[in-house]
């Protein structure tokens, strides 16, 4: 086979085997099972990334493809900038919305809570009558 088809049967594999180890239990919870013995250390947060994992994945599969040293550098991150591109098709698009500006000279609390309770408007407007100090 040339190099393409070895180039496509990689990232599938690359995308097919980090996605089976990041976001599946895998056969017989085999994988679940090999992702609680790891715990909460740097290779269980590695199972958990897809981006990473999949550097990892496509080192192995590199070889499949490419043999000389320059082509196995590129072919490495190719392969798992694919297998990244590939996860992200199937998932909910990013939408990025403007936030609003404050009003000249005004203050745009809201970029900071979700909602104000009374005292956060009374202080916000200047008014903390009615609000003891100790020594008051």
């Amino acid at each position: 086979m040339g190099f393409w088809p070895n180039f496509i049967l990689a990232v599938l594999a690359t995308w097919r085997i980090t996605h089976l180890l990041a976001s599946e239990d895998g056969p017989a919870d085999l994988i679940m099972r090999f992702r609680a013995l790891l715990g909460n250390g740097l290779a269980a947060k590695l199972m958990d990334c897809f981006q990473c994992l999949s550097l990892w994945v496509a080192v192995p599969i590199a070889f499949f493809v490419s043999r000389r040293p320059l082509d196995l550098l590129l072919t490495w991150i190719a392969l798992s900038g694919a297998a990244c591109l590939l996860e992200r098709v199937g998932q909910e698009p990013v939408i990025i919305q403007p936030v609003s500006q404050p009003a000249e000279g005004g203050t745009d609390v809201e970029l900071l809570r979700s909602e104000t309770s009374g005292f956060q408007e009374r202080f916000i407007a200047g008014d903390n009558a009615g609000h003891h100090t100790a020594g008051n």
